[in-house]
């Protein structure tokens, strides 16, 4: 009998915790994804927790091999690695990992995956979208059609040319979501530039980009768009002096982190008509309701829709039960984060 107990126990498929808020949960995983998650793990109910500081949590830690994290849920300490003897792998279904995970967790050997890369799709396409609508100058003719009523008249005249065919774009960081912009322009008339000091002239090259400095891309880029990682030496990367290298007219757009731009400096850019900036992040985030950013002129604000939304969650549970599915049958999962490298990803 205790051979057979024994068995058991050995075939059971390894337990896991869910920790994310509810409404990232109920984007993510539908019932095809679920049952997949099931025949994979078992997980208790409740199906998900959004803290741990219940002895509910703790009761579960203990025995968990696996946590597949979230929007919405608790970072992960050390005093977690105390809790779960047995853990072998976390697995997020959102980014970035730098602020969700302590360090503790390489040093242990714990496997950390990220969906960072199906991620990186919609904030391209978004990125795509706006510079192409940016570039055509359409939301300067829409507001002046809004206004004046006519489809014809002077107004026009004060809406600078459209930079769509030959024009520049700038990249900002050839990151996962950088390089897959200027992949998605290359069927574009439209030349595009990239500053990164990790990258190589050869990759860029490869996703149709050519590598430059970066104030060099700043003269020389009709629309500028940012994908660098937020670190000490990136904060405020664009601030007065290279603002002020833009030419007027350009388009700046951030969907990376809202410290990497001087808000300060921005404001009075745009203000004095000399830029415009399309951004979908800010610093702070949120942003108060007296924001001075709600009332620049030249400012265009998005609440951080750039991301997967809705049923583009779908991809970024997708990889995590990929990179899950590697690990319970032993192989190795295709987005396994190096923490060799947090001082450089964003």
């Amino acid at each position: 009998m205790a051979a057979s107990v024994s068995d058991d126990t050995a075939a059971r498929p390894p337990s896991a915790v869910l920790l994310m808020g509810a409404r990232a949960f109920a984007d993510l995983f539908d019932e095809s994804r679920l049952a997949r998650l099931r025949a994979l793990v078992r997980i208790d109910d409740p199906l998900r927790l959004d803290a741990l500081d219940t002895a509910d949590a703790r009761r579960r830690l203990a025995d968990a091999e696996y946590l597949i994290t979230g929007w919405g849920g608790p970072s992960l300490g050390a005093d977690v690695l105390d809790a779960a003897p047995r853990l072998r792998g976390v697995l997020h279904t959102g980014g970035s990992v730098k602020h969700l995970v302590a360090p503790a967790f390489w040093d242990r050997g714990v496997v950390v995956t990220s969906a960072a890369d199906a991620n990186a799709i919609p904030v391209a396409e978004f990125t795509l979208a706006t510079i192409l609508l940016e570039a055509k100058r359409a939301p300067a003719y829409i507001e002046g059609y809004a206004r004046s009523r006519e489809v014809a008249g002077a107004w026009r005249d004060a809406i600078p040319p459209a930079v769509t065919f030959g024009g520049t774009v700038g990249i900002v960081g050839l990151s996962r979501v950088g390089r897959r912009v200027a992949e998605l322009l290359r069927p574009f008339d439209l030349r595009v530039l990239a500053a990164d000091p990790h990258a190589d002239p050869a990759v860029a090259a490869s996703v149709g980009a050519r590598l430059t400095d970066l104030d060099d891309l700043l003269r020389a880029s009709d629309v500028v768009t940012i994908h660098a990682p937020e670190l000490p030496e990136t904060h405020h990367l664009l601030d007065a002096r290279r603002l002020g290298m833009l030419r007027p007219h350009a388009v700046l757009i951030n969907t990376a982190r809202g410290s990497l731009i001087d808000t300060d400096a921005l404001m009075a850019r745009c203000r004095a008509g000399l830029l415009r900036a399309v951004l979908d992040v800010t610093e702070p985030e949120p942003l108060g309701p007296d924001s001075p950013l709600f009332d620049t002129p030249g400012i265009v604000l998005s609440p951080h829709i750039a991301g997967a939304m809705h049923a583009e969650t779908r991809r970024l549970a997708d990889s995590a039960l990929d990179d899950l599915d590697a690990l319970v049958h032993g192989r190795s999962p295709r987005h396994r984060v190096d923490g060799a490298s947090l001082g450089i990803i964003a």
